[in-house]
């Protein structure tokens, strides 16, 4: 069989058959196999080049064309299935530079849109804000005007869709320190803004105000993380009347959105129960997210000095979470608690909720 020969059905020449390629049912001698024909990128598979099905990024079979790549609907480029690119409850494939101009483009992303995190500001302790808003509609001329405030300088901000809200958006911001939100976020002006369009956020009742906070607020390793989260979540049921009113929530309201995982004697008790029942997301302190943990006991504001003051307070939390030893805050009071802050804000407001040792003051009124 070592001298068996084959006839090019392209050159007509004789070829030993070693030499032989076989091109869609045809013998092609290597000349013609050279000049006639590509392998396919994805399968390997040799076809005639006039049979390319791909485009000038891909040579592809049509098969490989057909069950393995997409085509971008804004250019054409082909896509690997796998790696396209869908907009906010859209179903058509984008490829990676279409699908990155067009989100630039998108006012209100979807309930499940998560980009990739923007830090703004230095450290570990980071602060990510989820602020609903509603009653002033799901539009996307509004949500760019907000936009437009919140990140002018910088990427900021990004506004989604909710479905607790009756006609609103939820306005979330990047983590930032709390340095970041209290001199260079423009949250003055943003909030300004959601009121001049009809928005309210307290006076609805659909609406909360979410802060996540870094897992690394609460230390470097897993084992630091667990013991300080098991004090804030300690902290929050040892005050949670006092949280309650800070809150501006309804009891009804906490259970339904923030609820208490209950009281035990030692904090790290309360963590395990908070694990072994797996109470989901609807806490006073979510645990169900990987880098984050979220405080979700606070009524909506569009209120400048409100909002500061939440950031202020979470993140007095981080602090006796985490500088505390168990005992400490087992033993800890609330004017204990009141005599480490200083911040105006916070002071003004819990003198407003009659929560300082000094006589409340009247507050404006809430949106």
């Amino acid at each position: 069989m070592e001298n068996e020969m084959f006839i090019c059905v392209r050159c007509q020449g004789r070829f030993p058959m070693y030499e032989c390629y076989e091109v869609s049912g045809d013998l092609l001698c290597p000349g013609c196999a050279d000049t006639l024909t590509v392998n396919c990128d994805s399968c390997g598979t040799r076809i005639y080049a006039a049979d390319d099905a791909g485009d000038e990024h891909y040579t592809l079979c049509e098969s490989c064309r057909e069950n393995r790549f997409v085509a971008c609907e804004n250019c054409g480029r082909l896509v690997p299935d796998g790696e396209a690119y869908y907009l906010p409850g859209a179903d058509m494939p984008l490829c990676e530079y279409c699908y990155e101009n067009a989100v630039d483009t998108v006012a209100i992303h979807d309930y499940n849109f998560k980009p990739e995190p923007i830090f703004h500001g230095e450290g570990t302790r980071y602060f990510g804000v989820e602020l609903e808003i509603d009653h002033g509609g799901k539009d996307r001329d509004n949500a760019q005007e907000l936009l437009e405030v919140a990140n002018e300088n910088a990427i900021n901000l990004y506004i989604k869709t909710d479905g607790s809200l009756d006609d609103g958006l939820e306005l979330i911001t990047h983590p930032m320190t709390l340095d970041y939100h209290m001199n260079t976020m423009p949250w003055g002006e943003v909030l300004e803004r959601a009121l001049d369009l009809g928005y309210t956020s307290h006076k609805a009742y659909t609406c909360g105000l979410h802060i996540h906070i870094s897992r690394l607020a609460f230390g470097s390793s897993y084992e630091q993380q667990e013991t300080a989260i098991a004090r804030l979540l300690y902290f929050v049921e040892k005050f949670w009347s006092e949280l309650l009113r800070f809150s501006r929530r309804t009891r009804n309201q906490l259970d339904k959105w923030a609820a208490r995982y209950g009281m035990k004697l030692h904090p790290m008790d309360i963590l395990d129960d908070a694990k072994r029942y797996n109470f989901g997301r609807y806490m006073a302190v979510n645990l169900t997210n990987a880098h984050t943990v979220e405080l979700r006991i606070f009524r909506g504001t569009l209120k400048l000095n409100t909002l500061l003051a939440t950031l202020q307070l979470v993140n007095h939390l981080c602090d006796v979470s985490v500088f505390l030893s168990d005992q400490e805050i087992q033993e800890l009071s609330w004017l204990d608690f009141l005599q480490q802050i200083y911040e105006p804000e916070l002071i003004q407001y819990l003198k407003e909720r009659s929560l300082y040792v000094n006589d409340p003051v009247t507050a404006d009124e809430e949106e």
